[in-house]
């Protein structure tokens, strides 16, 4: 072990690489993350109906990020071999066209929340407290989601063009004016009316909207690519033929995954409201410990990306190794700090007893979950996207997860009446059990592709 641990670690031009993309991207998703989890601590401080209620809420905006996502992603896939091409102006015809179909999904959304937000709470929960309370939060929030659409084109231009610092701190300074102003608009601080979950509501709008006005400026300061407006509409075939190569089945994963993980959600939320919020904290729990994973995920896709498109195909593979055995180092450790961290979080949180029993079990299921999670998230996530290799995740997700965990929670929950946390175990069997077919795949190295073209 000490000789691979060695190993791993002794390519000093790597480690530099990885530590200056992954840092700022896994800074990033741990802020993110940090409002769900803001959102859950101040709610829950307050009444666990509401916590639960915005949990299942947010759930709309985790659709829509799944679908503009596949959009993003591929934005990102194509732009990091592009970049390693230095192919500039190829980049900037990506930008635009990922501006396009962005601004449609996301125009979508936020008008549905607005409009009819009783339609969107009816397929997570059956629940009349909790759906009332989240409605009151989509119609605030969701203006909110055309900017977070907008934000992130720009913000996935900037990662793969060596500027991570700078989304990293829009990012991370947003988040922070998204807390603060929780605090005061939830609790009702220097004199204000406490406004509970449209309070939270609130918060985010304002928080989405500096983020997104930020990002537009600083595309246009010296050395950032900032989309040409006049190329706003231009129709480029063959790359959109490149694009659409690599978008459809991660739109397909995508939906597989985000639908999938949304119907969990659904399902814990019919269980009742114990099942329901015990569920909402796991899920922060999940998303703060997933930040190391994603972010070296997102640094896999950048790196590897950037050395196929450049054409150093075997320096790519090699990357790509290393990155492999990291992702197994970062899973174990997160299965110990979750098991360490369990006493805390359900003493610190306001439950009732049958939801705090809920939660320990949970958390004890999701710590070994998480094993499975990091490393195809940085496998399938970061190496196999990198090389265009997106086809993969689609059928995976179509076996593992939806013939298999959804299946077995669906009868769990509703025809044998298992209790929360065995239902909650089944979702999570998707992620352990595709490990040894991911494996298998990865050592086919069908990921070590030029996407690039001459252009």
């Amino acid at each position: 072990m000490s000789t691979t641990r060695k190993h791993l670690f002794a390519d000093k031009e790597f480690n530099s690489k990885l530590w200056r993309t992954m840092t700022p991207i896994a800074l990033q998703n741990l802020m993110l993350a940090s409002v769900a989890a803001a959102d859950a601590v101040m709610l829950g401080r307050m009444e666990q109906n509401a916590m639960a209620a915005v949990s299942l809420a947010t759930q709309v905006q985790f659709v829509q990020n799944i679908i503009i996502g596949s959009a993003t992603a591929t934005a990102g896939v194509l732009g990091a071999q592009y970049w390693g091409k230095k192919a500039e102006r190829t980049i900037n015809d990506i930008f635009c066209m990922t501006l396009r179909l962005v601004t449609l999904v996301s125009l979508a959304f936020s008008l549905a929340c607005v409009l009819c937000p009783s339609l969107l709470m009816a397929f997570f929960t059956n629940d009349a407290v909790l759906s009332e309370i989240g409605c009151r939060y989509l119609k605030i929030a969701g203006i909110s989601y055309l900017f977070t659409g907008l934000s992130q084109c720009y913000q996935t231009v900037m990662k793969v063009t060596d500027h991570i610092s700078r989304v990293a701190w829009i990012s991370s300074s947003t988040v922070i004016i998204n807390i603060l102003l929780n605090a005061v608009f939830i609790f009702g601080l220097f004199g204000l009316p406490a406004m509970g979950e449209q309070g939270a509501a609130l918060a985010t709008l304002i928080a989405r909207l500096i983020e997104f006005i930020w990002s537009v400026i600083s595309s246009r300061q010296k050395g950032f690519i900032r989309p040409e407006y006049k190329r706003l509409f231009y129709h480029d075939a063959e790359l959109f033929r490149d694009f659409a190569k690599i978008a459809m089945p991660m739109l397909g994963a995508f939906l597989l995954w985000g639908i999938g993980f949304t119907s969990y959600t659904a399902i814990l939320g019919h269980l009742g409201q114990d099942a329901a919020a015990a569920n909402s904290i796991a899920a922060v729990v999940r998303d703060l410990t997933c930040c190391i994973a994603n972010g070296v995920s997102a640094a896999a896709g950048i790196m590897v990306g950037n050395e196929l498109g450049a054409g150093n195909l075997e320096k790519g593979k090699v990357y790509g190794i290393k990155l492999m055995k990291l992702s197994y180092i970062i899973g174990f450790s997160v299965t110990i700090l979750i098991l360490l961290f369990i006493k805390p979080i359900e003493s610190f949180i306001v439950l009732t007893d049958a939801a705090r029993k809920d939660l320990v079990a949970m958390l004890v299921i999701l710590a070994f979950y998480m094993i499975g999670r990091c490393v195809n998230t940085i496998i399938i996530n970061g190496i196999f996207d990198g090389g265009g290799d997106t086809l993969f995740d689609m059928y995976s997700l179509a076996v593992c997860m939806w013939g298999i965990a959804i299946p077995t929670a669906l009868l769990g929950a509703f025809v044998f009446h298992w209790s929360a946390p065995a239902v909650f175990a089944c979702t999570c069997l998707d992620e352990v059990g595709k490990i040894p077919w991911v494996m298998a795949h990865f050592y086919k190295f069908k990921w070590v592709k030029d996407l690039t073209r001459d252009r």
